[in-house]
């Protein structure tokens, strides 16, 4: 492992390289980040980075971790659960977003095993931290994979609880196809429902609705451009097997999304200023310049009984994993 220097807070982060054929990583104990993702005979980074771990703390907060307890909103920061009203940590407005200010993406992991070409970390969360019932243990196990011309990043995450509580982690990293976002991708959506949001980004309450008739039908691939996306795509009610949810093309590559998740959060990075954020050399987050490919359960489900349950229940297992190919289109 890598030594990266310590935080303002005084913890140390450290980083495991990763390679598989023309593909290698670095992956930071700090949120289970993946800090850097390259492929050989491209020129630039594939994913938003940025040197710096203590950039993860603030300008780059969530960008390329496993974020949760719960990914995403759950609203008014509250849930009734086991008959038991649970105040949450409101960290965005009235909200609660990504399982809370000291959520998944700003905590130390550790790692418990590493190959060449893969590292397994784990993070226990306490009982009533962030104000969620139950101690929850989280693994994410990060691989790359090099073959038959399609280079893949895996992400599998699974967590175990000691009493039902919420459970909701996915990957948050910003995929850079194009240079500095030069050029407006091609996006396509395997969903024919989403979920329209208010103006905090909760689901509406007659959510979800069809795409068909919206600017949200990416079911036949068409340019990104620069309406700005935060929502989730209903790609199922349940988990499935593994199944292509998403896809993005740039001129010289392609990125498919692969996942067994009910739900694929799009985002395209609205929160960053119009003059841009300076990351890895040469790279600058900029509204639209990196898209997030979240594949996750349904936001706020815990409050919503009508979407996919989302309650990890003691002597269970929570899985998910989703594959990030790429090849030339």
């Amino acid at each position: 492992m890598i030594d990266m220097g310590q935080l303002p807070d005084g913890r140390r982060v450290q980083a495991v390289d990763l390679r598989a054929g023309r593909l290698r990583a670095r992956v930071l104990t700090l949120g289970a980040i993946v800090q850097d993702l390259r492929l050989d005979g491209v020129d630039r980074p594939l994913v938003l980075g940025h040197p710096d771990p203590a950039a993860y703390l603030d300008t780059f907060a969530h960008v390329g971790a496993v974020v949760g307890r719960y990914a995403n909103r759950i609203a008014g920061a509250r849930i009734r659960l086991s008959g038991r009203d649970h105040a949450l940590d409101a960290n965005e407005g009235r909200n609660c977003l990504h399982g809370g200010t000291v959520g998944a993406s700003a905590r130390i992991w550790r790692v418990t095993r590493a190959a060449p070409d893969a590292v397994t970390l784990a993070l226990d969360f306490a009982d009533g931290e962030m104000g969620f019932p139950g101690a929850l243990q989280a693994v994410a196990h990060l691989s790359l994979s090099d073959a038959d011309g399609v280079a893949g990043l895996t992400v599998a995450l699974q967590a175990t609880a000691t009493r039902p509580t919420p459970c909701n982690l996915t990957h948050h990293g910003y995929w850079t196809l194009s240079p500095d976002g030069s050029a407006d991708p091609l996006l396509q959506i395997a969903a024919d429902r989403y979920l329209p949001v208010d103006a905090a980004l909760i689901p509406l309450a007659d959510a979800p609705a069809p795409v068909a008739g919206t600017r949200f039908d990416y079911r036949t691939a068409r340019p990104l451009g620069r309406a700005g996306l935060d929502h989730c795509w209903c790609l199922s009610d349940a988990h499935q097997p593994l199944r292509e949810a998403a896809r993005l093309t740039a001129p010289d590559l392609r990125l498919r999304v692969m996942t067994t998740a009910p739900g694929l959060q799009v985002y395209d990075g609205g929160h960053f200023p119009d003059a841009g954020l300076p990351g890895h050399p040469g790279q600058t987050a900029r509204p639209q310049s990196a898209v997030a490919f979240e594949a996750q359960e349904w936001p706020d489900a815990p409050n919503r009984p009508e979407f996919p349950p989302a309650i990890l229940r003691p002597g269970t297992v929570w899985r998910t994993e989703t594959r990030y190919l790429l090849d030339r289109p």
